[in-house]
């Protein structure tokens, strides 16, 4: 009886592990963004990427996964890392950094308008 019940609560943990992967694994895309975010550059992009790709930039890795970006902050003026940005992922319709989001004069200039 008492290997019945190892058994028993082996399969019992296993599922339960297997669970808690699940939901890791389902809220992992989300963590980036939302740790970065709190101390870096974040952007949105104009249309969502087909898979999540990853460039160098200035020297810092920015990871770009659906229409979010984040990167560690660089400490370069933010317009011209956004023109970076959208150079490597396409078009930023919002570009943040620790400070607050960039203004619309500055988003423009990212764009090259």
């Amino acid at each position: 009886m008492n290997t019945a019940f190892s058994r028993l609560l082996s399969r019992v943990l296993a599922a339960a592990n297997l669970t808690l992967a699940a939901g890791v694994i389902a809220l992992a895309p989300a963590l980036p963004t939302q740790a970065m975010a709190a101390g870096g550059f974040s952007a949105k992009l104009a249309s969502e990427l087909p898979a999540p790709k990853q460039a160098i930039i200035n020297g810092v890795l920015w990871k770009c996964a659906g229409d979010q970006c984040v990167a560690p902050d660089q400490g370069s003026r933010p317009v011209l890392v956004c023109r970076s940005v959208a150079k490597a992922f396409g078009p930023v319709t919002r570009f943040a950094t620790t400070a607050g989001e960039i203004s619309a004069d500055e988003l423009a200039k990212c764009a090259g308008k």
